[in-house]
């Protein structure tokens, strides 16, 4: 009654590697910190989205939701969907930053961070920041 016709999770990834020409190696959730120079420029910062490891490299997508609740009290982000890609022949170094002390777990929540150097299309150095609070060491690995 209240939800839009969607696709099911697995139309949703077949039509996604339809429409990249990649496969799907992992995927999870995550929050956009910095790094991509339109998120900046816009300062959309703090967006939630998939955070996609493919055959040909990073991809982190936004769908814009609306709730009374995001709409209380999140900043205004984009409208519509908005995605980021980098190549895997552009990135050079993947760092992963994962809280290992129990009692700093236990006291608050300790996002993982993942830090992704590449090249932009400028050929300048660039550094994405990625945070989730689920387990990124799977999408690490694929894309070292």
């Amino acid at each position: 009654m209240f939800t839009k016709d969607l696709p099911s999770p697995d139309e949703f990834w077949r039509e996604f590697e339809a429409k990249t020409g990649e496969k799907v190696l992992c995927r999870n959730l995550g929050k956009y910190v910095s790094g991509w120079e339109e998120f900046d420029k816009n300062k959309w910062t703090g967006l939630f989205g998939l955070v996609v490891a493919t055959t040909g490299g990073l991809h982190f997508i936004y769908h814009p939701q609306s709730n009374w609740l995001s709409a209380a009290f999140s900043k205004k982000g984009p409208q519509g969907e908005k995605s980021i890609f980098i190549p895997k022949e552009k990135i050079f170094s993947v760092d992963y930053k994962c809280e290992k002390t129990w009692w700093k777990k236990l006291l608050g929540s300790v996002p993982q961070q993942l830090f992704i150097r590449f090249r932009d299309e400028t050929d300048s150095e660039q550094t994405l920041l990625i945070e989730s609070d689920y387990p990124l060491d799977e999408i690490v690995s694929l894309l070292k």
